[in-house]
């Protein structure tokens, strides 16, 4: 039986159900393939979590997901965190897009 497709909202779904995120923000890099995604995700779950705990919290709570995707990248905050942030920068605290060009992974066309 195939494996429903991965898509931002299905993403954004499972990181708000199963880490109690407040705000969850999903990338899909790959120009639609679903394969590759960036993400900013921000629970109350990372409170006293240093950023690899968060990270293997997201893994976790992702396991099946990213078992099918070639690529995912993830920023964790704290609520706390992230309002600091939203203020500090305007509202504009995103996703991160390290290694893309213009939000894709280099090399996708769409």
């Amino acid at each position: 039986m195939a494996q429903p497709a991965i898509t931002e909202d299905s993403l954004r779904a499972a990181l708000t159900e199963r880490l109690k995120a407040t705000h969850v923000e999903i990338q899909d890099m790959s120009g639609g393939c679903g394969q590759a995604f960036t993400s900013l995700v921000v629970s109350p779950e990372f409170a006293g979590k240093n950023s690899l705990k968060r990270h293997r919290l997201v893994n976790a709570a992702l396991k099946d997901e990213i078992a099918q995707i070639h690529a995912w990248s993830a920023k964790c905050q704290t609520p706390e965190e992230y309002e600091k942030e939203m203020a500090d920068t305007g509202g504009n605290d995103k996703p991160p897009l390290d290694g893309t060009e213009g939000g894709k992974v280099a090399g996708v066309s769409e």
